[in-house]
């Protein structure tokens, strides 16, 4: 019979190597990219899951193509995502694109021909509108965007989908 020490050491010593493995695999499958990142729903139809892979659940099922989503972590092909309202869970990389997106947080929002707040609405968006992201320039806390054909500057206060100081080009 094993001592109940030499048990615990030999357990201890097994989970240690589980979990240095575990490393070394996400380090492999790692994209290179920055975590966090700003990407959108490929698809018009896009499952969440419990965990990284097919035989983890459904838990949720997002039906808005362009949505922008947050990566915040990565285990081989599957990308755990975290989205506008605070909801995470894992999707397949496949299902997600590089394309930049933003969506309307709070009240309506005046879409503004130049990046000035006395600058001419051009329109007026509702809370929950994707826009497509254009640029965010160096230094400044305006971006522009593009939603339903009308294009304009917004802050980024304004929306989730662009970290505080990024710029975009």
């Amino acid at each position: 019979m094993i001592s109940k020490p030499l048990t615990v050491a030999i357990l201890l010593i097994a989970l240690l190597l589980a979990g240095v493995s575990s490393a070394i695999a996400q380090a492999k499958s790692s994209s290179g990219l920055p975590l966090p990142r700003f990407v959108t729903l490929r698809a018009s139809e896009v499952n969440m899951r419990a965990g990284p892979g097919v035989r983890y659940p459904v838990e949720w099922v997002y039906k808005k193509r362009a949505l922008p989503v947050e990566v915040i972590a990565e285990y081989d092909t599957w990308r755990k995502i975290r989205d506008w309202q605070g909801t995470q869970g894992w999707v397949h990389q496949g299902m997600l694109s590089g394309k930049r997106s933003v969506i309307i947080t709070g009240d309506l929002r005046n879409l503004r021909s130049e990046p000035d707040t006395s600058a001419q609405p051009t329109a007026r968006l509702e809370e929950g509108v994707i826009a497509q992201l254009l640029e965010c320039p160096q230094g400044t806390t305006w971006c522009k965007v593009e939603a339903d054909g009308y294009s304009g500057w917004l802050r980024k206060a304004e929306f989730w989908g662009v970290y505080g100081g990024e710029s975009v080009e």
